[in-house]
């Protein structure tokens, strides 16, 4: 699932830039829910810091909830179902926001919303595939196109990408029982390294 991949990867991310950030010395902020989970994360240093969140809200993103859609509950197993997640130092950023949605209304139809609301970004990429995916990587391919693509190219999943890699605007639909489960993205990176 999408925001699984996601997870590992920003989990793998963080550690990093953590450890690095520990070492120089810092402030470490965390709000607990009122079940006792972590909520919100702040880690700041001399040389950037480090604010990972479960609250994020659709603007966020950019985009609209699809009229009459429901935030996803988490289940168990699965991630938390919302991320707002913004690194930064010198030279180098990232913001990362995702919120999870469900809605009884059919793949096509959200698509079809999605396609017409993230026109106003740009030309809008619409991927098939199996597995959701984040294109980030400049070295896969011509390491000078910043263009967004389509990985796989079959299956029953939706992607509907604008921008470019460094800034994106990303909606992702799936079949969930007689409805959809959609996830709505945004990423923006900056700096000379700004690779994931």
């Amino acid at each position: 699932m999408f925001t699984n991949k996601f997870a590992g990867m920003t989990c793998g991310v963080l550690l990093a830039v953590t450890a690095v950030l520990l070492v120089s010395g810092c402030s470490i902020n965390v709000k607990k829910e009122k079940n006792g989970n972590d909520k919100q994360v702040e880690i700041s240093t001399p040389v950037g810091g480090i604010h990972v969140s479960k609250d994020a809200e659709a603007s966020d993103t950019g985009l609209p909830v699809y009229p009459g859609a429901r935030a996803k509950e988490k289940t168990d197993g699965q991630g938390d179902t919302n991320a707002n997640v913004n690194i930064s130092s010198f030279g180098f950023g990232l913001k990362v926001v995702v919120l999870k949605y469900e809605t009884d209304d059919a793949p096509d139809k959200v698509v079809a919303y999605y396609k017409d609301q993230l026109k106003k970004y740009g030309d809008v990429l619409v991927c098939r595939t199996s597995n959701f995916d984040i294109d980030t990587d400049l070295k896969n391919g011509d390491e000078n196109s910043h263009e967004l693509t389509c990985k796989g190219g079959s299956g029953v999943n939706v992607e509907l990408k604008v921008g470019n890699k460094e800034n994106q605007h990303i909606v992702a639909v799936q079949p969930e029982g007689k409805g959809s489960e959609f996830s709505l993205v945004y990423l923006r990176t900056h700096g000379k390294e700004a690779e994931i």
